[in-house]
């Protein structure tokens, strides 16, 4: 395993860019531990493939540097680098058996055949291949060719780091959770530095110890799946991560109220005091989970008038007007649900105010 370090890497796939809006990937500036899941996360066109591409080799980077554990291996091809890579579509031999698919990047490799048997056996249990091995691939489901896929870059020990892009996308949806908790499985068994790129946040989510969130060919944000959900360093990703995304209303401060359109939230004191310095360009973000929705007017409460009701079973979405805007809210299941007119509550806590669409910090 490796600690990969990108050393003020970007890319752009045209030959003179002349200002950051040509580039696919603008200035990364991170490190992957030695050992690490980690989830590249963000929608079609951000720069997911091209920082993975870099990584492996596949593309060199317009500028700066790639290491493996503190080797500069920019220039050097994937197959210099000691990678295993699995991609969307499952890269097999169909004529093979399971058992020959899985050993085969280690006979490439002039391992000895009992070293091969015991990694194909334990890479096989872990997938739950063992009774598939004697079969040949052609005759199995996409699901489990897909599980050879992983496998055959699960079976070596020796790579510097196995990279995924997009695996599970032409599972199918009931299949992808097995296959998520299998990955989770194989990363706490095998200590392996996994990467794996995804457009879907519950795959990242679950999967990774450190989701990176990309936008416009940027890092936004690194954390834990916690740290995303309850504190959004961007915009974007309150927007992007949750389901519904968290509501962002445009707010103007006065005192230790946000006012939206002569509607007053109050705001706890070390909030207030960030925004009455930021003062412009302000926008509050809550998550719907935390937004409470009143049937009836409680305690520093606003009214809002409601639009439309999801029932998701054991709760409901409910859609509201405030002053103008569109809120919505996680209606827990034996609440009073609202008619026409409902009254909301934001708890200070969990309030999030957004500067130029970057969270507002105590520094």
């Amino acid at each position: 395993m490796a600690k990969i370090t990108l050393d003020n890497v970007a890319h752009s796939y045209i030959a003179n860019p002349r200002d950051e809006t040509d580039y696919a990937l603008r200035l990364i500036d991170n490190i992957w531990d030695d050992g690490g899941a980690y989830a590249l996360l963000g929608p079609s066109g951000c720069g997911k493939t091209t920082l993975l591409n870099i990584i492996s080799g596949l593309l060199t980077p317009s500028k700066g540097r790639v290491l493996y554990d503190g080797k500069d291996v920019t220039d050097l091809p994937p197959e210099k680098r000691n990678i295993a890579q699995v991609f969307q579509f499952p890269v097999l031999y169909d004529t093979m058996t399971v058992f020959d698919n899985l050993a085969f990047p280690l006979k490439n490799r002039g391992f000895n055949k009992e070293d091969i048997k015991t990694r194909v056996l334990e890479v096989a249990q872990i997938l739950d291949l063992t009774k598939s091995l004697n079969q040949k691939a052609a005759r199995l489901s996409a699901d489990a060719k897909q599980k050879i896929s992983l496998g055959r870059g699960l079976v070596r020990s020796d790579v510097a780091a196995i990279l995924f892009d997009e695996p599970l996308t032409v599972i199918d949806p009931h299949l992808k959770w097995q296959l998520r908790c299998k990955l989770k499985e194989v990363h706490e068994q095998l200590k392996l530095t996994l990467l794996y790129v995804t457009h879907d946040q519950v795959e990242a989510l679950t999967f990774a110890d450190q989701v990176i969130v990309m936008y416009e060919g940027e890092i936004v944000q690194i954390g834990t799946p916690q740290e995303l959900f309850e504190n959004p360093s961007h915009k974007f990703v309150g927007y992007f991560i949750g389901s519904p995304g968290m509501n962002f209303i445009p707010c103007k401060i006065d005192g230790n109220k946000a006012m939206v359109n002569g509607a007053g939230i109050e705001l706890d004191d070390t909030t207030a005091s960030m925004a009455n310095k930021a003062s412009e360009n302000l926008e509050l973000g809550i998550r719907p989970l935390y937004l409470q929705v009143h049937a009836k007017e409680v305690e520093n409460s606003v009214r809002a008038s409601v639009k439309t009701i999801e029932d998701q079973g054991n709760f409901k979405i409910v859609t509201v007007h405030l002053s103008g805007h569109i809120l919505r809210a996680r209606l827990p299941e034996g609440k009073p649900t609202p008619s026409e007119n409902a009254w909301l509550k934001f708890p200070k806590d969990w309030i999030r105010l957004f500067h130029n669409e970057k969270l507002l910090t105590h520094k």
